[in-house]
């Protein structure tokens, strides 16, 4: 029998199965493996028994990855299993940013008391006029599980694609579409950007990656979108950029201190992968790679 302790609720309606021949604890020290998501594990005292922990996510961030190995635990993560729902809340992002949809529906709400409002809003439509994605210019920077998927749907939307990612896998690249432009350096990819998009992980060569630089390449007016990690972006260049009009909207899935004092934002909490789907898509891929480890 093999002992698995779970950490957080690791989908929406609780139902983890593993299978015959294992059974779940509460106590870890009893454990011989942990299935978790989002819990910060940094200083968490982990029992000498576990030889396993799988992540039911992309990221790796909240656990202390080098730490565990000098110990001889394996640590698991489930890339890709969450990539649909992340394109698709980036694809809603630029349509947002681009059409005031959140805008004129506050004009509603703020007017509902108004008997006229049907005529009213007729009028102050104006005020809200947008534009389209097709024809525009996106940047996509990292082309990997999710970035690949939000180039591919933007070429669908009949955008002008362009990535930028000097580690590309095969398998990713296969799985591209023919009309996004490969550039060769960040720089030529953000130069007259309308949109630009980041989907790498948080390392010391992506740390800051988005900073002024990359914003005085882009557009006037155009649109970020950071739904990777909040550190690939400079919160200050950004705060300014905002503030100047050389960026007309920022998206991003980070609520910091600073990002939460920003015009122009819109501001979710962490739910790029917040879909009951990608929960289980993570769950299996998590729950398989244990049960091929023990």
């Amino acid at each position: 029998m093999r002992y698995i302790k779970t950490i957080d609720d690791i989908t929406r309606d609780g139902e983890v199965t593993f299978g015959e021949g294992y059974e779940f604890v509460e106590d870890a020290a009893r454990a011989d493996a942990i299935l978790m998501r989002s819990t910060d594990l940094h200083g968490y005292d982990l029992p000498e028994g576990i030889r396993a922990i799988a992540r039911c996510g992309a990221g790796v961030n909240n656990i202390p990855i080098e730490e565990y190995a000098r110990r001889g635990v394996v640590v698991f993560n489930s890339p890709g299993a969450n990539a649909n729902a992340v394109k698709e809340i980036v694809i809603a992002m630029m349509i947002l940013s681009s059409r005031g949809v959140v805008q004129s529906m506050e004009w509603v709400r703020a007017h509902a008391d108004d008997p006229d409002i049907l005529v009213n809003a007729e009028k102050a439509k104006k005020a809200f006029v947008g534009r389209e994605l097709k024809g525009k210019r996106i940047g996509v920077i990292g082309l990997g599980n999710v970035g690949s998927k939000v180039a591919n749907a933007a070429v669908d939307l009949g955008m002008d694609v362009y990535g930028y990612d000097p580690f590309i896998s095969v398998e990713h690249a296969w799985a591209l579409s023919q009309n996004v432009q490969r550039v060769g350096t960040l720089e030529d990819l953000c130069r007259g950007c309308d949109y630009l998009t980041v989907h790498v992980p948080s390392k010391a060569d992506t740390v800051g990656m988005i900073s002024t630089e990359q914003l005085d390449l882009l557009a006037p007016g155009a649109v970020l979108i950071n739904f990777a990690r909040e550190t690939i972006v400079d919160e200050d260049a950004v705060n300014t950029a905002l503030h100047q009009g050389r960026l007309s909207w920022f998206a991003t899935d980070f609520a910091t201190p600073k990002t939460v004092l920003m015009p122009n934002t819109f501001i979710t909490t962490h739910s790029g992968a917040g879909t009951g789907e990608a929960e289980a898509n993570c769950a299996d891929m998590a729950i398989s790679e244990l049960k091929d480890y023990l």
